[in-house]
């Protein structure tokens, strides 16, 4: 029973999770700080308020604190902005595929004899050398990506 917990907490995911809940949950005091430190007086300095956390109303004697969920929710967007632009973002781009890979792959055929991706416009396989009929009528013939 110990080797199998011991098995599951090795495995690479889960060491890779819990740092990144680590990891997140100090990024989040961080931007915590940045909104209470600096966005909120700028705000309120725009806004005549000094701080939002203050902000609150009564209805039969229950204080309602209104303003901390105001820093929450600014909290929140900029956390999520800065995730976004600095994690998502380039993420895509280094997963995107370059067009030019796509267009080749798109001008390519099956060799009918060894099965390799040619060029559509090959009349010799550049693998097993046998000779490939032109394509003709429009056909592409493309190898699936």
């Amino acid at each position: 029973m110990l080797k199998g917990f011991k098995d599951f907490i090795s495995r690479g995911n889960v060491v890779d999770l819990a740092v990144a809940v680590v990891m997140g949950a100090a990024f989040g005091a961080v931007v915590t700080a940045l909104v209470a430190d600096f966005i909120t007086p700028i705000i309120a300095a725009i806004g005549g308020q000094p701080d939002f956390s203050d902000l609150s109303f009564t209805i039969n004697g229950s204080k309602f604190a209104y303003g901390h969920f105001i820093n929450a929710v600014i909290a929140f967007v900029i956390l999520a902005a800065a995730i976004y632009f600095l994690v998502v973002l380039p993420l895509e781009r280094v997963l995107r595929q370059p067009d030019s890979e796509k267009d080749a792959d798109a001008s390519a055929r099956a060799c009918p004899e060894c099965l390799s991706s040619i060029p559509a416009e090959a009349r010799r396989c550049m693998y097993c050398t046998s000779e490939i009929e032109p394509l003709t009528g429009g056909t592409t013939g493309a190898v699936p990506a």
